[in-house]
Protein backbone atom coordinates (compact mmCIF):
# COMPACT_ATOMS: atom_id res chain seq x y z
CA UNK A 1 0.00 0.00 0.00
CA UNK A 2 1.20 3.26 -0.98
CA UNK A 3 1.86 6.14 1.46
CA UNK A 4 -0.93 8.52 0.00
CA UNK A 5 -3.48 5.72 0.24
CA UNK A 6 -2.51 5.05 3.37
CA UNK A 7 -2.69 8.45 4.45
CA UNK A 8 -6.60 8.65 2.93
CA UNK A 9 -7.47 5.56 4.64
CA UNK A 10 -6.44 7.07 8.31
CA UNK A 11 -7.92 10.34 7.02
CA UNK A 12 -11.33 8.34 5.93
CA UNK A 13 -11.55 6.25 9.14
CA UNK A 14 -10.25 9.16 11.54
CA UNK A 15 -13.89 11.34 9.75
CA UNK A 16 -16.07 8.02 10.12
CA UNK A 17 -15.31 8.27 13.95
CA UNK A 18 -15.43 11.62 14.36
CA UNK A 19 -19.36 11.54 12.09
CA UNK A 20 -20.06 9.16 14.72
CA UNK A 21 -19.32 10.28 18.00
CA UNK A 22 -20.69 13.67 16.78
CA UNK A 23 -24.16 11.75 16.16
CA UNK A 24 -23.85 10.17 19.82
CA UNK A 25 -23.74 13.44 21.35
CA UNK A 26 -26.44 14.89 19.56
CA UNK A 27 -28.61 11.80 20.18
CA UNK A 28 -27.56 12.25 23.92
CA UNK A 29 -29.43 15.73 23.65
CA UNK A 30 -32.56 14.42 22.52
CA UNK A 31 -32.26 11.55 24.96
CA UNK A 32 -31.96 14.15 28.35
CA UNK A 33 -35.07 16.32 26.78
CA UNK A 34 -37.33 13.48 25.98
CA UNK A 35 -36.25 11.66 29.65
CA UNK A 36 -37.53 13.97 32.07
CA UNK A 37 -41.59 13.50 30.82
CA UNK A 38 -41.29 9.85 29.51
CA UNK A 39 -40.85 8.70 32.90
CA UNK A 40 -42.92 10.90 34.52
CA UNK A 41 -45.99 9.72 33.06
CA UNK A 42 -45.49 5.90 34.66
CA UNK A 43 -44.21 7.33 37.82
CA UNK A 44 -47.65 9.29 38.33
CA UNK A 45 -49.66 6.01 37.32
CA UNK A 46 -47.47 3.32 39.00
CA UNK A 47 -46.39 1.68 35.45
CA UNK A 48 -43.02 0.63 35.64
CA UNK A 49 -40.23 3.57 34.41
CA UNK A 50 -37.39 1.26 32.94
CA UNK A 51 -40.61 -0.34 30.28
CA UNK A 52 -41.50 2.88 29.62
CA UNK A 53 -38.10 3.70 28.31
CA UNK A 54 -38.41 0.63 26.21
CA UNK A 55 -41.87 1.61 25.19
CA UNK A 56 -40.55 4.69 23.85
CA UNK A 57 -37.25 3.73 22.19
CA UNK A 58 -38.97 0.88 20.56
CA UNK A 59 -41.98 3.24 19.61
CA UNK A 60 -39.82 5.37 17.97
CA UNK A 61 -38.08 2.96 16.24
CA UNK A 62 -41.20 1.32 14.81
CA UNK A 63 -42.78 4.76 13.78
CA UNK A 64 -39.64 5.25 11.89
CA UNK A 65 -39.87 2.36 10.08
CA UNK A 66 -43.36 3.22 8.78
CA UNK A 67 -42.61 6.81 8.10
CA UNK A 68 -39.73 5.70 6.06
CA UNK A 69 -37.15 6.66 8.13
CA UNK A 70 -38.15 10.72 7.26
CA UNK A 71 -39.56 12.45 10.10
CA UNK A 72 -36.89 13.22 12.60
CA UNK A 73 -39.60 12.73 15.71
CA UNK A 74 -39.38 10.88 19.06
CA UNK A 75 -42.39 8.71 20.55
CA UNK A 76 -42.33 8.93 24.85
CA UNK A 77 -44.96 8.72 27.18
CA UNK A 78 -48.28 10.56 26.22
CA UNK A 79 -49.56 12.77 28.97
CA UNK A 80 -53.37 12.94 27.80
CA UNK A 81 -53.54 9.04 29.27
CA UNK A 82 -52.49 9.46 32.57
CA UNK A 83 -56.09 10.33 33.94
CA UNK A 84 -57.30 7.46 32.61
CA UNK A 85 -54.55 4.94 33.52
CA UNK A 86 -55.08 6.18 37.26
CA UNK A 87 -59.08 6.04 36.96
CA UNK A 88 -58.77 1.97 35.78
CA UNK A 89 -55.97 1.17 38.21
CA UNK A 90 -58.80 2.34 40.90
CA UNK A 91 -61.32 0.40 39.20
CA UNK A 92 -59.68 -2.87 39.23
CA UNK A 93 -57.79 -2.74 42.64
CA UNK A 94 -54.42 -1.47 41.31
CA UNK A 95 -53.64 -3.82 38.43
CA UNK A 96 -52.55 -2.11 35.42
CA UNK A 97 -52.87 -4.70 33.27
CA UNK A 98 -56.56 -3.85 32.43
CA UNK A 99 -55.03 -0.41 31.35
CA UNK A 100 -52.65 -2.06 29.27
CA UNK A 101 -55.52 -3.59 27.54
CA UNK A 102 -57.33 0.10 26.95
CA UNK A 103 -54.26 1.19 25.26
CA UNK A 104 -54.10 -1.61 22.80
CA UNK A 105 -57.90 -0.84 22.02
CA UNK A 106 -56.41 2.96 21.57
CA UNK A 107 -53.66 1.71 19.39
CA UNK A 108 -55.83 0.14 17.46
CA UNK A 109 -58.06 2.74 17.03
CA UNK A 110 -55.08 4.97 16.20
CA UNK A 111 -54.08 2.57 12.84
CA UNK A 112 -57.69 2.23 11.84
CA UNK A 113 -57.79 6.28 11.42
CA UNK A 114 -55.04 6.03 9.72
CA UNK A 115 -56.36 3.97 7.08
CA UNK A 116 -59.10 6.39 6.88
CA UNK A 117 -56.64 9.39 6.16
CA UNK A 118 -55.41 7.94 3.47
CA UNK A 119 -58.56 6.76 1.61
CA UNK A 120 -60.02 10.83 2.29
CA UNK A 121 -56.59 11.65 0.64
CA UNK A 122 -53.78 13.96 2.06
CA UNK A 123 -55.42 17.40 0.18
CA UNK A 124 -58.22 16.68 1.97
CA UNK A 125 -56.59 17.18 5.55
CA UNK A 126 -54.11 19.86 3.82
CA UNK A 127 -57.45 21.66 2.74
CA UNK A 128 -58.76 22.03 6.69
CA UNK A 129 -55.56 23.27 7.60
CA UNK A 130 -54.11 26.20 6.15
CA UNK A 131 -51.43 28.61 8.06
CA UNK A 132 -53.76 30.61 9.32
CA UNK A 133 -55.05 27.85 11.27
CA UNK A 134 -51.78 25.93 11.64
CA UNK A 135 -49.96 28.83 12.98
CA UNK A 136 -51.16 29.47 15.92
CA UNK A 137 -51.99 25.74 16.54
CA UNK A 138 -48.19 25.41 16.65
CA UNK A 139 -48.20 28.85 18.70
CA UNK A 140 -50.13 27.18 21.56
CA UNK A 141 -48.22 23.91 22.05
CA UNK A 142 -45.44 25.32 22.67
CA UNK A 143 -46.63 27.79 25.09
CA UNK A 144 -48.82 25.70 26.62
CA UNK A 145 -45.20 23.88 27.72
CA UNK A 146 -43.86 26.84 28.92
CA UNK A 147 -45.27 27.24 32.05
CA UNK A 148 -44.15 23.64 32.77
CA UNK A 149 -40.89 24.45 32.36
CA UNK A 150 -40.94 27.56 34.22
CA UNK A 151 -42.65 25.47 37.45
CA UNK A 152 -39.66 23.28 37.07
CA UNK A 153 -37.53 26.54 36.85
CA UNK A 154 -38.72 27.67 40.02
CA UNK A 155 -37.40 25.08 42.40
CA UNK A 156 -34.37 26.87 42.20
CA UNK A 157 -34.32 30.18 39.76
CA UNK A 158 -30.68 30.78 39.93
CA UNK A 159 -29.34 27.31 38.79
CA UNK A 160 -32.26 27.44 36.02
CA UNK A 161 -31.09 31.08 34.97
CA UNK A 162 -27.48 30.14 34.55
CA UNK A 163 -27.94 26.62 32.20
CA UNK A 164 -30.31 28.72 30.25
CA UNK A 165 -27.77 31.15 29.87
CA UNK A 166 -24.98 28.92 29.19
CA UNK A 167 -26.87 27.09 26.16
CA UNK A 168 -27.81 30.91 24.98
CA UNK A 169 -24.68 31.66 24.91
CA UNK A 170 -23.09 28.88 23.55
CA UNK A 171 -26.14 28.64 20.88
CA UNK A 172 -25.16 32.39 19.81
CA UNK A 173 -21.27 32.79 20.58
CA UNK A 174 -20.49 28.66 19.42
CA UNK A 175 -19.51 27.06 16.87
CA UNK A 176 -19.78 24.05 14.70
CA UNK A 177 -20.40 21.03 16.92
CA UNK A 178 -20.24 23.09 20.31
CA UNK A 179 -22.90 25.31 18.64
CA UNK A 180 -25.21 21.75 18.18
CA UNK A 181 -24.27 20.40 21.90
CA UNK A 182 -25.58 23.47 23.55
CA UNK A 183 -27.54 21.69 25.20
CA UNK A 184 -25.91 18.69 26.51
CA UNK A 185 -23.63 21.47 27.69
CA UNK A 186 -25.70 23.25 29.21
CA UNK A 187 -27.08 20.45 31.31
CA UNK A 188 -23.43 19.40 32.11
CA UNK A 189 -22.37 23.05 33.78
CA UNK A 190 -25.97 22.90 35.49
CA UNK A 191 -25.50 19.47 36.93
CA UNK A 192 -22.08 20.13 38.03
CA UNK A 193 -22.81 23.63 39.83
CA UNK A 194 -25.67 21.60 41.30
CA UNK A 195 -23.41 18.40 42.47
CA UNK A 196 -20.95 21.78 44.30
CA UNK A 197 -24.28 22.88 45.69
CA UNK A 198 -25.43 19.36 47.27
CA UNK A 199 -28.68 19.66 45.51
CA UNK A 200 -27.91 16.67 43.35
CA UNK A 201 -29.86 13.18 44.86
CA UNK A 202 -26.66 10.99 44.03
CA UNK A 203 -28.26 7.92 46.02
CA UNK A 204 -30.38 7.54 42.44
CA UNK A 205 -27.17 6.21 40.94
CA UNK A 206 -25.61 4.89 43.85
CA UNK A 207 -28.57 2.36 44.63
CA UNK A 208 -28.83 1.09 41.16
CA UNK A 209 -27.72 -1.95 40.44
CA UNK A 210 -26.25 -2.24 36.92
CA UNK A 211 -28.05 -3.87 34.86
CA UNK A 212 -31.81 -4.99 35.33
CA UNK A 213 -34.37 -6.67 33.25
CA UNK A 214 -37.59 -3.89 33.58
CA UNK A 215 -40.85 -5.43 34.51
CA UNK A 216 -42.68 -6.22 31.79
CA UNK A 217 -46.57 -7.47 31.93
CA UNK A 218 -49.17 -9.01 29.88
CA UNK A 219 -52.61 -7.17 28.98
CA UNK A 220 -56.16 -8.05 29.99
CA UNK A 221 -59.37 -6.57 28.54
CA UNK A 222 -62.58 -5.34 30.09
CA UNK A 223 -65.02 -3.25 28.37
CA UNK A 224 -64.94 -1.16 31.42
CA UNK A 225 -61.09 -0.08 30.86
CA UNK A 226 -61.82 -0.11 27.32
CA UNK A 227 -64.20 2.36 27.42
CA UNK A 228 -62.15 4.79 29.63
CA UNK A 229 -59.02 4.69 27.75
CA UNK A 230 -59.84 4.26 24.37
CA UNK A 231 -61.69 7.16 23.73
CA UNK A 232 -58.58 9.35 24.43
CA UNK A 233 -57.47 8.55 21.08
CA UNK A 234 -60.52 11.40 19.74
CA UNK A 235 -59.36 14.34 21.81
CA UNK A 236 -55.47 13.53 20.80
CA UNK A 237 -55.93 13.25 17.31
CA UNK A 238 -55.59 17.01 16.74
CA UNK A 239 -52.91 17.09 18.96
CA UNK A 240 -50.74 14.32 16.49
CA UNK A 241 -51.60 16.88 13.82
CA UNK A 242 -50.25 19.65 14.82
CA UNK A 243 -46.91 17.74 16.42
CA UNK A 244 -46.28 16.35 12.76
CA UNK A 245 -47.02 19.69 11.15
CA UNK A 246 -44.76 21.49 13.63
CA UNK A 247 -42.30 19.25 13.02
CA UNK A 248 -42.36 19.69 9.50
CA UNK A 249 -42.54 23.32 9.78
CA UNK A 250 -39.28 23.44 12.04
CA UNK A 251 -37.23 20.98 9.39
CA UNK A 252 -38.61 22.62 6.22
CA UNK A 253 -40.50 19.76 5.06
CA UNK A 254 -44.39 18.85 4.38
CA UNK A 255 -44.82 15.33 6.70
CA UNK A 256 -48.53 15.41 6.33
CA UNK A 257 -48.05 15.07 2.35
CA UNK A 258 -44.69 12.85 2.63
CA UNK A 259 -44.47 10.38 4.22
CA UNK A 260 -48.22 11.29 4.70
CA UNK A 261 -50.65 11.83 7.62
CA UNK A 262 -51.58 8.24 7.60
CA UNK A 263 -47.92 6.61 7.88
CA UNK A 264 -46.97 8.74 11.29
CA UNK A 265 -51.06 8.13 12.38
CA UNK A 266 -49.76 4.18 11.76
CA UNK A 267 -46.71 4.73 13.19
CA UNK A 268 -48.18 6.34 16.75
CA UNK A 269 -50.62 3.76 16.38
CA UNK A 270 -48.42 0.85 16.24
CA UNK A 271 -46.01 1.83 18.86
CA UNK A 272 -48.79 2.41 21.25
CA UNK A 273 -49.61 -0.97 20.52
CA UNK A 274 -46.40 -2.14 21.01
CA UNK A 275 -46.28 -0.23 24.72
CA UNK A 276 -49.79 -1.77 25.94
CA UNK A 277 -48.77 -5.26 25.18
CA UNK A 278 -45.34 -4.96 27.60
CA UNK A 279 -46.54 -2.60 30.28
CA UNK A 280 -45.79 0.86 28.78
CA UNK A 281 -48.14 3.67 28.19
CA UNK A 282 -49.23 4.87 25.39
CA UNK A 283 -46.84 7.18 23.10
CA UNK A 284 -47.30 10.22 21.28
CA UNK A 285 -44.81 12.50 19.26
CA UNK A 286 -42.81 14.49 21.92
CA UNK A 287 -42.62 18.67 21.51
CA UNK A 288 -39.15 18.24 23.35
CA UNK A 289 -36.94 16.55 20.77
CA UNK A 290 -39.19 19.07 18.19
CA UNK A 291 -38.01 22.28 20.24
CA UNK A 292 -33.80 20.26 19.93
CA UNK A 293 -34.14 20.01 16.51
CA UNK A 294 -35.15 23.91 16.53
CA UNK A 295 -31.96 25.17 18.71
CA UNK A 296 -29.58 22.85 16.82
CA UNK A 297 -30.74 22.88 13.31
CA UNK A 298 -29.57 19.12 12.37
CA UNK A 299 -33.01 17.56 11.31
CA UNK A 300 -30.98 14.33 10.83
CA UNK A 301 -33.38 11.42 11.57
CA UNK A 302 -30.65 8.49 12.08
CA UNK A 303 -30.00 10.75 15.03
CA UNK A 304 -33.55 10.28 16.52
CA UNK A 305 -32.87 6.20 16.34
CA UNK A 306 -29.81 6.25 17.98
CA UNK A 307 -31.67 8.32 20.68
CA UNK A 308 -34.51 5.53 20.80
CA UNK A 309 -31.75 2.58 20.70
CA UNK A 310 -30.15 4.92 23.90
CA UNK A 311 -33.67 4.67 25.30
CA UNK A 312 -34.03 0.91 25.19
CA UNK A 313 -30.31 0.20 26.72
CA UNK A 314 -31.20 2.77 29.63
CA UNK A 315 -34.49 0.54 30.01
CA UNK A 316 -31.98 -2.26 31.19
CA UNK A 317 -28.47 0.01 32.50
CA UNK A 318 -30.19 0.97 35.56
CA UNK A 319 -26.54 3.10 36.31
CA UNK A 320 -26.60 5.59 33.79
CA UNK A 321 -30.69 5.88 33.94
CA UNK A 322 -30.28 6.86 37.86
CA UNK A 323 -27.24 9.31 36.72
CA UNK A 324 -30.39 10.92 34.52
CA UNK A 325 -32.98 10.75 36.90
CA UNK A 326 -30.60 12.70 39.24
CA UNK A 327 -30.79 15.61 36.99
CA UNK A 328 -31.68 18.00 39.21
CA UNK A 329 -35.53 19.60 38.10
CA UNK A 330 -34.03 23.64 37.98
CA UNK A 331 -31.75 22.60 35.25
CA UNK A 332 -34.14 20.52 33.10
CA UNK A 333 -36.66 23.70 33.79
CA UNK A 334 -33.72 26.15 32.24
CA UNK A 335 -33.52 23.94 29.25
CA UNK A 336 -36.98 23.53 28.44
CA UNK A 337 -38.05 26.92 29.18
CA UNK A 338 -35.62 27.86 25.37
CA UNK A 339 -36.97 24.70 24.00
CA UNK A 340 -40.43 25.23 24.64
CA UNK A 341 -39.97 28.74 23.33
CA UNK A 342 -38.59 27.76 20.30
CA UNK A 343 -41.83 26.20 19.84
CA UNK A 344 -43.98 28.88 19.84
CA UNK A 345 -41.82 30.81 17.93
CA UNK A 346 -42.11 28.30 15.17
CA UNK A 347 -46.21 29.24 15.05
CA UNK A 348 -44.93 32.78 14.47
CA UNK A 349 -42.94 32.22 11.33
CA UNK A 350 -45.21 30.10 10.19
CA UNK A 351 -47.40 32.75 10.10
CA UNK A 352 -45.13 35.53 8.63
CA UNK A 353 -43.84 32.82 6.13
CA UNK A 354 -46.89 31.74 4.73
CA UNK A 355 -47.54 35.63 4.38
CA UNK A 356 -51.11 35.23 5.87
CA UNK A 357 -52.77 38.46 5.87
CA UNK A 358 -53.89 40.33 9.04
CA UNK A 359 -57.15 40.95 8.22
CA UNK A 360 -60.28 41.36 10.22
CA UNK A 361 -61.21 37.74 9.40
CA UNK A 362 -58.06 35.61 10.02
CA UNK A 363 -57.07 37.81 13.47
CA UNK A 364 -60.38 36.65 14.97
CA UNK A 365 -59.77 32.81 13.66
CA UNK A 366 -55.98 33.17 15.27
CA UNK A 367 -57.00 34.54 18.51
CA UNK A 368 -59.61 32.47 18.89
CA UNK A 369 -57.39 29.59 18.26
CA UNK A 370 -54.66 31.20 21.01
CA UNK A 371 -57.60 31.82 23.31
CA UNK A 372 -58.92 28.76 23.59
CA UNK A 373 -56.10 26.90 23.87
CA UNK A 374 -54.11 28.83 26.45
CA UNK A 375 -57.09 30.39 28.59
CA UNK A 376 -59.74 27.63 29.00
CA UNK A 377 -58.83 26.99 32.41
CA UNK A 378 -58.15 30.30 33.47
CA UNK A 379 -61.79 30.86 31.89
CA UNK A 380 -63.47 28.10 33.77
CA UNK A 381 -62.04 29.68 37.36
CA UNK A 382 -62.85 32.92 36.34
CA UNK A 383 -66.20 32.86 35.18
CA UNK A 384 -67.44 29.35 35.63
CA UNK A 385 -67.86 28.34 31.84
CA UNK A 386 -66.25 25.15 30.77
CA UNK A 387 -64.46 25.33 27.26
CA UNK A 388 -64.85 21.47 26.66
CA UNK A 389 -66.59 18.92 25.00
CA UNK A 390 -67.64 16.35 27.30
CA UNK A 391 -67.28 12.42 25.70
CA UNK A 392 -66.93 10.17 28.27
CA UNK A 393 -66.51 10.99 32.42
CA UNK A 394 -63.26 11.05 31.67
CA UNK A 395 -62.35 11.88 28.21
CA UNK A 396 -63.49 15.68 27.38
CA UNK A 397 -61.98 17.11 23.71
CA UNK A 398 -60.42 20.59 25.29
CA UNK A 399 -57.15 22.99 25.17
CA UNK A 400 -55.74 22.26 21.20
CA UNK A 401 -58.11 19.49 20.44
CA UNK A 402 -61.31 21.75 20.92
CA UNK A 403 -59.10 25.05 19.78
CA UNK A 404 -57.72 23.63 16.35
CA UNK A 405 -61.57 21.72 15.13
CA UNK A 406 -62.93 25.56 16.32
CA UNK A 407 -60.46 27.87 14.86
CA UNK A 408 -61.12 24.82 11.69
CA UNK A 409 -64.38 25.81 11.79
CA UNK A 410 -64.53 29.32 11.60
CA UNK A 411 -62.00 28.91 8.52
CA UNK A 412 -64.57 27.52 6.94
CA UNK A 413 -66.76 29.99 7.31
CA UNK A 414 -65.41 33.25 7.84
CA UNK A 415 -62.84 33.06 4.86
CA UNK A 416 -66.10 30.97 2.69
CA UNK A 417 -64.17 28.12 2.25
CA UNK A 418 -65.88 25.51 -0.27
Amino acid sequence: MSENTLRMSKAIKKEGTSIDLKKIILALQHLIAMFGATVLVPMLTGLDPSVALVAAGCGTLIFHLTTKGKVPVFLGSSFAFISGIITVREMFGGDLSYAQGGIIVAGLLYVIMSFVVRKIGVEKIKYFLPPVVVGPMIMVIGLNLVPVAFSMASNNLMIAATTLGISLLIRFKGKGLVKQCSILIAVLCGYAISLGMGIVDTSLILDSKFIMIPNFTLPKFHMGAISVIAPIVIAVFMEHIGDITTNGQVVGENFIQDPGLNRTLLGDGLATLFAGFIGGPANTTYGENTGVLALTKNYDPSILRLAAVLAVALGFISKVGGFLRSIPVPVMGGISLILFSMIALVGVKTIKNEEVKLNGKNIIIMATIIIMGLGGAYIEKQFGVSLAITITETVKIQGLSLAAITGIVLNLVLNRAK
